[in-house]
């Protein structure tokens, strides 16, 4: 089973609650592609086994999104100390170890009456882990169309929610702070690249910024602009990283800082 076959395999689980649920992160950047207003690059997405999906917690979510998911074959696997513990859906080494996590803000300190961390909940059946800023990426979703012809055998077309690109980008500056070094550069990579998928959006983006999602960040648009001027003020070492991440294009660290510098100064000025 191919990543797009066992990506069928959870739309069609989630059907049900497509219109409370996100996708996000790299299954959400790569469904990106396939919006109309897309640029179509001749290379490949950043590879991901995961697929995040982010819901409100402070909406009700009705049914058992746990048993849909096994009744489409995937397992549950649980780690952590946490209560709930922290949650995988996977559909195991047939599906080269595809799974499914469920996120939801994380509001407040991080921790519970006791000093006991507010890292989980349980919502649906299923294990949610809480993040800080994730709030962000639930403003505006759009709709894509998925169905055969985008390679994603379902029964007929469907719609599902995908993040928002400008909260996409906006929330990679947020957590950069908590982000290993691997991880921040392949953020950068997945400004840039949003950022090329979406170069013709950018003034769309720039009133998008103002009318809403400044406005959802309060105090916290002042730190988005912030380090977006800081990320690519220059070619540093956190670009040159991301510049090495792709095996399928020749990318230089000048491309992707002077594009993501002349970018951001035009969508969040």
């Amino acid at each position: 089973m191919n990543d797009l076959e066992a990506f069928a395999r959870l739309v069609r689980a989630l059907a049900p609650w497509r219109r409370q649920l996100i996708f996000i992160g790299g299954w959400g950047h790569r469904l990106h592609r396939l919006d109309r207003r897309a640029n179509q690059p001749d290379y490949q997405p950043v590879f991901t086994r995961d697929t995040d999906l982010a819901f409100a917690n402070t909406e009700p979510m009705e049914g058992d999104i746990k048993q849909a998911l096994m009744q489409h074959g995937f397992q549950e696997e649980l780690s952590g100390d946490h209560r709930p513990p922290a949650a995988h859906y996977t559909l195991g080494d047939e599906a080269g170890g595809f799974y499914a996590e469920f996120l939801t803000p994380l509001v407040g300190s991080g921790y519970k009456r006791g000093g006991v961390p507010d890292a989980t909940m349980a919502k649906a059946g299923i294990s949610a882990q809480k993040i800080r800023h994730l709030d962000i990426l639930l403003v505006d979703p759009w709709v894509i169309s998925l169905g055969h012809d985008d390679g994603v055998l379902l029964p007929e077309r469907m719609g599902v929610q995908v993040v928002n690109p400008l909260c996409f980008m906006v929330q990679k500056f947020l957590i950069q702070q908590y982000r290993p070094a691997n991880k921040r550069a392949q953020d950068v990579l997945y400004l840039y690249d949003t950022v090329e998928l979406f170069g013709a959006l950018l003034d769309e983006f720039n009133a998008h910024w103002h009318v809403r999602v400044a406005r959802e960040l309060g105090n916290l648009a002042d730190d988005v602009r912030r380090l977006s001027v800081q990320t690519f003020a220059e070619v540093n070492d956190l670009v040159r990283e991301a510049a090495r991440i792709p095996a399928d294009r020749n990318l230089s660290p000048q491309q992707i800082q002077a594009t993501c510098r002349y970018a951001f100064e035009r969508m969040l000025r």
